[in-house]
């Protein structure tokens, strides 16, 4: 039967029967009384699929539990197994039938067993023979191949022991050629040490690599190897640290040969670096180590001594300084030496090579990436001085105070070590033993004491300017004194640090901000109102006090400016801030004062146009009444206000904040007055030969009670000219040089006197007062000016037309020229 059938219910089966013929086709009436026919046909086969009873049997999912359940609770669990009986039956006929019908396969299947079973015993007998055979063979084989293997393993053994023997030959050969080396020279330092380094090495990598130990001949000498490799690295030490010491290259050089003959160069440099690190950190800590001051002969616990926590007892406070500069100083000395065996140490090694291999030394101590041997120094010197520098200022006050207050000492102590460092160490195509970060790095070790330090001078600096002006006092006016008392403080602080151009400019900075301190007091005590701005009589009080405080701000720019002469740029630009606010302040304490001289000057001259320039001035001997009035002003300014800040010894020819006060308000007061004169209208001859001497009599005034004229520049220059330009031509005018010192339009304003009257001059044309159109002036340039000329030009000309007349004044195209000339300047 096929697999299939197998995993099948019988009653499934039973379908694959439907077109097997049947022995009995015609049923008996015993069998037809029964529910299925004795001798079952196909058809009668096709009722088990649709037999609500038997179509159970044949779901594949058939549970007989369910099933057994199911007939019992129906109640007629008789007839339903008499039933089930009925089935079995049929369908054991139905299996007779399929037997009887197959016969011939079966036997067929059945003779084939058989043959099979024939087979297998032939077979097993010819594996047996098969076997009897591969037993033989095994036996005639396997007693050759051990007399193979024991042979092979003797000459194995023999090999090994002829290697052995030529090894220990060789090495014993090593060992007499190094004993006669050092045997003929009893003393060690007279030793080639290294030839005997490498033939120590190569007898100790013969012994490993090969190894010989258990031979007793070559153990009995290691002993003596191993002695003498001993006083080799001791002796190889020896001139290595004496050439380190003198800084000798050849000694060097032979010492790290002999390490580098010996195998052990990486190890013996990294020993070296070790060693030098723990030197220069010791001596770091001993430098600051209070206790060690103290235990320097200055006693440790009588008078003098200094106590558990850093502080001198009374008395030994002078000494245990000195101790400390000294240690300092000491201690510089001990890390530029060891810096400098450590350059010398790597500036040999990147030079030497082995003379057989040709191999650099540095590449065996170090490899690419690695810091070099003076930054790995360096950095633990550095971590260690930082370290012992923070422990001290916040342990030790005593040290604390020391480094503090001698801060410029310690950072030239520091500044001369690494200046040094770098001096010795300057050698073309090596690189320097300290790079500029590793510099940085020791500066930045000491920042908490300069950071006290000048904390320090900016409390002791605030203190005096807070003693001089107090806040509590308003009335209270500094002596010269005291205000040279507080310059000449700065400039001790400067000086003690001078030496430093880096902490000159940080304690500029400091200096920066007392000066700012400085002006707010001074500013506070500047006195304002009424009192302050009178020119009518005496200097009051109130004016007395803001003159002081004007020279002692003037004095103390003075002083510092001049300090700054000497110095680089950068350091007048720090202070340069505060330099102008105390300008400024002192500028602002006399301000209003000289706004009020300015404005009554300037009444003064607009008296101008008040007097009459036509008629004939020759019966008058009496000067000009405006110009008698601004003589008197002027001469009063001098004599109760310019003269107690100027000084009475005449006007001040150097350059300060006053002198250059005096000299804008002399400048200013000619200025305007040439431009108030050029607006004089009409102007008769007689009233040019007044106006000429009224220019004279003002500039000798000018002269002895304000500032030198001829100092004044383009004024003085204008009023010098504007006097011959007077008495010019009109046809004369264009050509002259004289109008290359004159504003444009002062010439301009000039020639509308000289023009007809229906050629009305800006201000007429405007209706506007001279003080107005002087006013209107100030806030304009050149061009502006120009072009509300040009407008009164455009309307004489258009009332030229009008009129049919054919020619225009003289002074019509002249004053175009120069316009045009202002406008091509412009443009």
């Amino acid at each position: 039967m096929a697999s299939p059938a197998n995993a099948r219910s019988p009653l499934q089966r039973l379908s694959t029967f439907k077109n097997t013929p049947t022995a009995a086709a015609t049923p008996t009436p015993s069998a037809a009384a029964t529910p299925f026919p004795r001798s079952p046909s196909p058809s009668h086969l096709d009722t088990f699929s649709s037999d609500s009873i038997f179509s159970a049997f044949l779901s594949p999912d058939f549970n007989p539990t369910q099933f057994s359940s199911a007939a019992l609770s129906s109640g007629s669990a008789a007839s339903r197994i008499e039933k089930l009986q009925e089935g079995l039956r049929l369908l054991d006929t139905q299996l007779r039938h399929e037997v009887l019908s197959r016969h011939h396969e079966l036997l067929n299947q059945l003779s084939s067993v058989k043959a099979a079973e024939s087979s297998l015993s032939s077979l097993r007998s010819s594996l047996s023979s098969l076997q009897s055979s591969v037993r033989r063979a095994r036996a005639e084989l396997s007693d050759p191949h051990r007399l193979i293997a024991v042979q092979t393993r003797q000459l194995s053994n023999l090999h090994s022991t002829s290697l052995l023997l030529q090894h220990a030959i060789r090495a014993l050969r090593l060992i007499q050629k190094l004993k006669n080396l050092v045997e003929t020279q009893p003393d060690s330092s007279k030793w080639d040490l290294s030839k005997a380094a490498q033939l120590h090495f190569e007898i100790l990598t013969l012994y490993n690599e090969h190894h010989l130990s258990g031979i007793d001949a070559v153990d009995t000498e290691l002993k003596w190897v191993t002695e003498i490799g001993s006083k080799i690295r001791d002796e190889g030490m020896k001139v290595l640290e004496k050439g380190l010491e003198s800084l000798n290259q050849p000694e060097v050089g032979l010492g790290l040969q002999v390490f580098y003959n010996m195998g052990e160069l990486r190890g013996t440099v990294d020993g070296l670096v070790s060693k030098y690190k723990q030197i220069g950190v010791k001596s770091v800590s001993n430098a600051l180590d209070m206790k060690a001051i103290s235990g320097g002969g200055y006693g440790s616990g009588g008078p003098g001594g200094v106590q558990r926590h850093g502080t001198p007892q009374i008395g030994g406070g002078a000494k245990a300084r000195e101790a400390l500069w000294q240690r300092v100083s000491g201690c510089m000395d001990q890390l530029h030496s060891i810096l400098l065996a450590v350059w010398h140490l790597q500036r040999v090694l990147s030079k030497k090579r082995d003379p057989f291999t040709h191999v650099l030394l540095l590449d065996e101590v170090m490899e690419e990436g690695d810091p070099t041997l003076t930054d790995r120094v360096w950095d633990a010197l550095m971590k260690s001085f930082a370290s012992q520098m923070k422990s001290v200022f916040t342990a030790s006050s005593f040290v604390k105070e020391i480094f503090t207050v001698g801060y410029p000492k310690l950072v030239t102590t520091v500044e001369n070590l690494l200046e040094r460092i770098s001096r010795d160490t300057d050698v073309k195509g090596v690189p320097p033993a300290v790079t500029l970060e590793g510099k940085e790095q020791m500066v930045a070790a000491i920042e908490i004491f300069q950071t006290a330090f000048l904390a320090l001078c900016l409390g002791r600096l605030s203190d005096l300017v807070n003693s001089v002006f107090p806040m509590s006092s308003r009335g209270n006016i500094p002596s010269k004194e005291h205000i040279s008392r507080i310059t000449s403080r700065i400039q001790e602080e400067v000086e003690a640090v001078q030496q430093d151009a880096r902490l000159t400019l940080l304690l500029l900075r400091e200096i920066n901000k007392v000066l700012m301190l400085l002006s707010e007091r001074v500013e506070y005590q500047i006195s304002t109102g009424p009192e302050a701005r009178q020119i009518t009589g005496p200097a009051t009080q109130a004016q007395m006090k803001n003159f002081t405080l004007c020279t002692h701000l003037q004095e103390i720019h003075a002083r510092l400016t001049s300090m700054l002469s000497g110095m680089p740029p950068v350091a007048a630009d720090l202070l340069s801030p505060a330099l102008g606010t105390i300008y400024g302040v002192a500028v602002d304490s006399v301000t209003s004062l000289f706004q009020s001289m300015l404005d009554r000057l300037e009444s003064s001259i607009l008296q101008i146009h008040q007097q009459n320039f036509v008629t004939d001035s020759s019966t008058t001997t009496n000067g000009s009444p405006y110009m008698e009035d601004l003589q008197k002003n002027i001469t009063h300014f001098r004599t109760e206000f310019l003269s107690r800040l100027l000084g009475q010894a005449g006007p001040a020819r150097s350059e300060t904040i006053c002198t250059r006060l005096v000299k804008s308000m002399a400048a200013r007061v000619l200025t305007f007055f040439i431009r108030h004169a050029s607006l004089v209208r009409p102007l008769s001859e007689s009233g040019k030969l007044r106006m000429a001497r009224d220019m004279a009599e003002l500039e000798l005034v000018v002269a002895q009670n304000l500032f030198p004229v001829e100092q004044l520049g383009p004024p003085y220059r204008a009023l010098r000219a504007f006097r011959p330009v007077l008495f010019l031509e009109t046809s004369q005018l264009a050509a002259s040089p004289l109008l290359h010192d004159l504003p444009a339009s002062v010439v301009l304003h000039h020639l509308y006197s000289r023009g007809p009257d229906d050629l009305r001059s800006p201000m007429q044309r405007n209706g506007l007062t001279p003080l107005q159109y002087s006013l209107w002036m100030d806030s304009q340039g050149e061009d502006q000016i120009w072009r509300g000329v040009k407008a009164t030009l455009d309307d004489y000309a258009a009332k030229v037309r009008a009129r049919g007349d054919k020619e225009f004044s003289p002074v019509y195209p002249l004053m175009m020229k120069i316009g045009s000339g202002l406008e091509i300047n412009g443009s």
